[in-house]
């Protein structure tokens, strides 16, 4: 029972990653890195955008005609911030991108690996065995392809738990989701 336990959690793991999308987890991972490791980019962005749009600020009150030393060196200094700006938003994109591609390869890897390692390491295992005779003549199916007679196979497991969440989840987003009617 350990092992069709183990299936059906990892099932339920799997599918919630496929139904919430790669997407989506591979930005809360890149979140939660982000958060984690105390990126100074991250940091040093923050404190750059403050203080551009302070400076802005204190240059939308400096007048271009009266004052205009002040005003040109605060221009400038306001572009060459815009331009470092620019560059470190290229750089955390860059860093995030390449993030977001390993994190959706080993999602990939997890969702579709697990069940294809799990599926030949116990090809001849049981996931349970069954109450002789409660499903007849059928009872050969459930222990296809090569799981011991009586059982439940392990790859007839994982299709019957794949299929139960999905089932559920529909049933749920049924009742949590409004219908939209159609007028006519």
């Amino acid at each position: 029972m350990y092992l069709a336990t183990t299936i059906l959690l990892i099932v339920i793991i799997t599918e919630t990653i496929l139904i919430l999308g790669y997407s989506y987890v591979t930005q809360k991972a890149y979140q939660w890195y982000i958060k984690a490791s105390n990126d100074k980019r991250v940091a040093k962005q923050q404190k750059l955008k403050r203080d551009l749009l302070k400076l802005k600020s204190d240059l939308s009150q400096t007048s271009s005609q009266d004052e205009f030393a002040k005003w040109a060196k605060m221009r400038r200094k306001l572009d060459k911030g815009m331009a470092d700006l620019e560059k470190l938003n290229s750089d955390i994109a860059f860093a995030k991108a390449a993030f977001e591609l390993r994190a959706k390869s080993v999602l990939w890897f997890f969702v579709h690996g697990t069940r294809t390692i799990i599926a030949f390491w116990y090809t001849r295992r049981a996931a349970f065995y069954l109450p002789k005779g409660w499903f007849g003549p059928a009872e050969w199916f459930l222990w296809m392809p090569l799981a011991p007679k009586g059982a439940v196979s392990i790859a007839i497991w994982v299709s019957a738990c794949r299929q139960v969440v999905k089932q559920t989840v529909g049933i749920a987003r049924d009742f949590i989701l409004p219908e939209k009617k159609v007028e006519v």
